[in-house]
């Protein structure tokens, strides 16, 4: 308990070890306290020096609520909180139902084309899932994910320019000055980089201060030893190889070296060193130092640069696959037919290449294409986009692989599939989705009506056939919210809450609801723009025919509604009966009802953070948090459902245009009534026949 308590005076050395109730210890001020009751009456007894200890635990403390950080503004006795978290406006819940709708094969199938034909206010709960389903399916889908090939060039910024002296520059990064000394391992670098400006933008400013750094070491040590070599020719002495002075100088140095020792210009303006250098940054090095030294100073040579050879790129850091050897020392052949290419003496045919040739089928070669299909150019070429994406989509998700994938059966066989689409709207741009290449075509169906919600074909987590809920509740919506919406209504719209015609597959747009809720009259519908189902009572006729009355009375009250004229505490009582939906909606009817409406938000709303991007004018950009208050997306709990007072099925079969009976006028035959059936023989009559 003692990184809890608060800054206050230090407990008395006989208070910290006493927890008696009844305790009689002397009170000395120095050793002891008086013993008292909590003032909260918690029932707690303890010394007096203990009471900000004890108001950290004390039940009747008030305290603020355990969300308080994410927004709830609650304050309550401790013993409250645990309850409090039920109801907490701050502890809310995202729903994580999903659903998967698959690709129609046929769009153009009788259903999917009169069900859009026949769209009205009241749409059915399955059409209009579905068309919700197949817009947000649209706007994720990417086009270039399906179709690379078909989509314009992406634009290139333009890359900054560099700052004067970073690379090439008169004043070097690490404080070192050009002087006027000759030509040396810098300045070749310099004229390297500044020769070629693409090199020179993909080149890191940091890892070329380090190469920088070590290379005018190595300039150094090799100026100095052409100082001591020089010194000793003034002597008279006969001067020494120049493995002698320094052995760790190599024949290819010592061509580095020897620019330094001709005059200032004498023929220095015309050498190009980016092609005689033999630095790591310089292009061809490799292949000069193969001409000009031995093996070992070459392998020498790579151990020591590899490094910088491979980020300068002049070498890989491994061999690329179209480099390697195929089988042993043969090279690669390049297979155009299947009898160009020879079979090597290390290949083993597999069990799916043995053929027995006595049933072989005699084939030909021809060339085949779309036109052999008799269709004319102009149906036959331009594509749907939709239906394409989307299958190229589905192909991809459910059996792990695009429609033209190159297929390897063995080391010999490979099956090369290609595929070629011609779109009326190409080329996409490079960000384009499905949504906005076909923003101005009109509305058709292809998704199916019906959802899974299992599926084992695919990866759910990735795929973008799978949908997900994603509204937020109270902790204690989100029960109602599961059971009403995703139980009772979606997972039984396919025949028992919603049910079509039997004949829906000839092109029959019948439908109807079975189901109503038990305890009000009102009917289930699907909003698109929210994504929510809701409950749409049903008005008796006798309220809304009420148009003479009002129009007498407009002229004497403040509103032209009777509900806006009530007092406020009788609007504010009315409201309470109402869901969390519709106080959203009425909320944004006027001023008048939102002021009604924020009177229950703390007690029937939810509060979250709402992020949002704030750009400052120096180009930097931060994320501020903003408190939000607001009302769910549920709907009335409805705890049963019930049969409504719809017709059966089969009063609508009685006139369903799509359902023509067939009348037998002719006699015909049963089998059970052939006369010249043969005998019919039991297996024990068999056997004994055949005796």
């Amino acid at each position: 308990m003692s990184r809890y308590r608060r800054t206050g005076p230090k407990l008395h050395r006989h208070c910290d070890t006493c927890y008696s109730r009844h305790c009689k210890a002397p009170i000395e001020i120095s050793m002891s306290c008086m013993v008292i009751n909590c003032h909260l009456l918690c029932g707690a007894t303890f010394h007096m020096c203990k009471e900000d200890e004890h108001s950290l635990l004390c039940p009747n403390e008030n305290v603020p609520c355990l969300n308080a950080n994410f927004g709830c503004p609650f304050t309550m006795c401790r013993f409250r909180l645990a309850k409090h978290l039920e109801v907490c406006p701050a502890s809310i819940v995202c729903c994580s139902m999903e659903w998967n709708r698959w690709p129609v094969e046929n769009p153009d199938a009788p259903l999917y084309i009169n069900v859009l034909k026949e769209i009205h206010e009241h749409k059915p709960l399955d059409l209009s899932m579905a068309l919700r389903d197949q817009k947000h399916l649209c706007a994720r889908l990417k086009m270039r994910s399906c179709f690379p090939e078909l989509m314009e060039e992406r634009e290139v910024e333009p890359t900054p320019t560099e700052e004067e002296g970073a690379v090439g520059g008169e004043a070097l990064s690490n404080g070192m000055h050009n002087g006027n000394d000759g030509p040396d391992l810098v300045n070749d670098c310099e004229k390297a980089l500044n020769t070629d400006t693409a090199f020179s933008c993909a080149i890191d400013k940091e890892k070329y201060n380090l190469f920088e750094m070590m290379f005018s070491m190595e300039r150094g040590g090799c100026k100095q030893a052409e100082v001591e070599a020089s010194k000793k020719d003034k002597k008279g002495k006969m001067a020494p190889s120049k493995s002698s002075i320094n052995p760790a100088i190599t024949k290819h140095q010592e061509d580095a070296i020897e620019p330094e020792r001709q005059p200032e210009g004498e023929n220095t303006s015309n050498l190009d060193v980016s092609k005689t250098g033999l630095a790591p940054w310089q292009d061809g090095v490799l292949e000069r130092l193969g001409q000009q030294v031995n093996p070992r100073e070459f392998n020498m040579y790579i151990v020591h640069h590899g490094r910088m050879l491979i980020s300068f790129g002049q070498m890989d850091a491994c061999t690329p696959r179209e480099r390697d050897f195929v089988y042993g020392n043969l090279e690669p052949i390049p297979v155009q037919t299947l009898r160009t290419f020879k079979v090597p003496s290390s290949y083993k045919q597999k069990r799916i290449q043995f053929k027995d040739t006595s049933t072989k089928v005699m084939t030909e070669d021809k060339n085949v294409g779309t036109s052999d299909f008799g269709e004319p150019e102009n149906d036959g070429n331009e594509m749907d986009e939709i239906f394409a994406t989307l299958l190229c989509s589905a192909e991809a998700e459910i059996r792990g692989h695009k429609i033209s994938e190159t297929v390897p059966t063995d080391g010999l066989y490979v099956d090369i599939a290609t595929q070629t689409y011609n779109f009326s709207t190409t080329p996409f741009k490079y960000n384009a989705t499905l949504s906005e290449v076909t923003a101005d075509r009109d509305l058709k169906l292809h998704v199916q009506l019906d959802t899974e919600t299992v599926s084992l074909r695919h990866n759910k987590t990735t795929s973008a056939f799978t949908f997900l809920c994603g509204h937020f509740f109270r902790r204690d919506e989100f029960a109602y919210h599961f059971k009403n919406v995703h139980s009772d209504i979606q997972s039984c719209l396919s025949g028992w809450f919603e049910q079509r015609c039997p004949l829906a597959y000839l092109g029959c747009t019948f439908s109807q609801q079975r189901l109503q809720p038990a305890t009000q009259t009102a009917t289930v519908f699907y909003n698109q723009d929210l994504s929510i189902f809701s409950l749409r009572p049903e008005v008796p006729v006798s309220l809304t025919n009420d148009t003479q009355t009002t129009n007498a009375l407009k002229t004497s009250v403040r509103y032209e509604d009777y509900l806006s004229n009530l007092p406020f505490e009788v609007l504010c009582h009315i409201a309470g009966y109402l869901d969390s939906f519709t106080l959203s909606q009425l909320a944004l009817v006027s001023g008048l009802f939102r002021n009604i409406c924020a009177t229950l938000l703390q007690g029937r709303g939810m509060v979250a953070f709402k992020w949002q991007k704030k750009t400052y004018s120096h180009g930097g950009a931060s994320w501020k948090p903003t408190v939000v208050w607001e009302f769910s997306s549920l709907f009335s709990k409805v705890g049963n459902w019930c049969i409504g007072d719809t017709p059966s099925m089969a009063e609508h079969l009685k006139h369903c245009p799509f359902y023509q009976t067939e009348l037998k006028t002719e006699p015909f035959s049963l089998t059970s009534n052939d006369k010249k059936r043969e005998e019919r023989h039991s297996l024990v009559t068999l056997l004994m026949g055949q005796k």
